[in-house]
């Protein structure tokens, strides 16, 4: 087995196992925080708290794992995402649990965003839509387990067993990644000048095309962040669906997803990867506006299943042109941290809003608005990057 083979399928293994514990605890947490009292807007800044320091910490991260190796910082963030979800455990208030969420979020920072740089290093040009659509079945792969076992384990046991399983599964990452990835060769001084000089995320965003990729992620990542917090509040209070129910639902836009990384990275390594951004955001703007007057379950797992395929065919185009930036500005780790502050940004600002639509308005204005913000940032990307 080749060196750069081993990596990819550590990584994987282990990015598949961490994201798998978030999506045992994420369907459940917004019903957990209503059953402790909390506002939908409250519901909203939980959620956000965790992106928050996601926000702030992703582009450090980023350009020192350029600069200092991809591996110290995997192995520290998945030690401190252990801890975290054991903490999850001990605190029974609202404020404790915000608070929990930060640090949770900055353990983050070092995770998903670093192993992406890393498998973006390795991938070989022309390959890009193909290795990136691979490796994105970790993620949503474990995102479509999580929830059904999440529902499963809150049915039969609690949401305290739940959490404990999000921090077994961080610790088995640890030890993947601690004990088998290869040490890296530091890098020269003259690579440390020149990834210095072309990291800069402010430079980055004079880009136009860098620009508009980080604009559409945050947009589509807004959606995201209104369906992953409310739909389960919107499933469980206002319909009264049960938690394996509401798991099922929260699974299958990520099924969907995961299903359609690698035929879709393959299909933009051959095909206009613009097009098929468009088209990934037109079909979750019509999933969010369904989502508008979904009043069951049947129709809450339609529209989610939509923004599933949307988000199947978005992604992997997304992710490609990513890697082919990473290479032209020689700073692969400040881009795709660059690219997971967009989605950071999605998560932090998609749930408060939405916690505000709610509690002055509808569920459903909520996700109207998402589908408004969305629609902005596809024509920004349609406007502004250029093949």
């Amino acid at each position: 087995m080749s060196t750069n083979l081993k990596i990819f399928i550590i990584l994987f293994i282990a990015i598949f196992v961490t994201t798998m514990g978030a999506g045992i605890v994420a369907p459940l947490l917004p019903l957990y925080a209503h059953e402790l009292g909390a506002s939908a807007f409250q519901v909203g800044l939980i959620f956000a708290a965790f992106s928050l320091t996601r926000t702030l910490f992703v582009p450090y991260f980023g350009k020192l794992s350029d600069l200092k190796g991809k591996k110290p910082f995997l192995t520290s963030g998945l030690i401190c995402y252990f801890i975290f979800s054991v903490l999850y455990v001990f605190l029974r208030d609202i404020q404790s649990i915000t608070l929990l969420r930060l640090g949770h979020g900055f353990a983050s920072a070092m995770i998903l965003p670093v192993a992406q740089a890393y498998v973006g290093e390795l991938t070989p040009p022309r390959q890009e839509g193909k290795v990136m659509g691979i490796f994105n079945i970790s993620l949503y792969g474990g995102l479509s387990v999580g929830p059904i076992l999440g529902g499963i384990i809150n049915d039969h046991y609690n949401i305290y067993v739940a959490f404990l399983i999000m921090g077994i599964l961080s610790l088995i990452a640890f030890f993947l990644c601690q004990f088998l990835l290869p040490k890296e060769i530091p890098s020269t001084k003259q690579e440390k000048k020149a990834i210095r000089d072309s990291s800069s995320y402010l430079q980055m965003l004079r880009n136009r095309e860098i620009f508009s990729l980080f604009i559409y992620r945050a947009c589509y990542t807004i959606c995201i962040g209104i369906t992953w917090t409310f739909i389960p509040l919107m499933a469980g209070s206002k319909l009264g669906l049960s938690a394996s129910a509401i798991g099922i639902i929260v699974m299958i836009n990520v099924l969907v997803s995961g299903i359609l990384q690698v035929p879709m990275g393959y299909l933009a390594d051959r095909f206009n990867k613009k097009i098929l951004v468009a088209t990934g955001g037109i079909l979750a703007i019509i999933a969010m506006m369904y989502l508008y007057k979904a009043n069951s379950f049947r129709e809450l797992l339609f529209a989610n299943g939509l923004l599933g395929i949307a988000g199947g065919i978005a992604i992997p185009a997304i992710m490609a042109l990513g890697v082919i930036q990473g290479h032209k500005t020689r700073a692969m780790g400040s881009l795709m941290g660059l690219l997971s502050q967009g989605h950071s940004i999605g998560m932090l600002a998609g749930p408060l809003l939405a916690g505000l639509c709610i509690d002055f308005f509808s569920f459903g204005v909520a996700f109207l608005a998402g589908a408004m913000i969305l629609g902005i940032g596809t024509l920004i990307f349609l406007f502004c990057y250029k093949l």
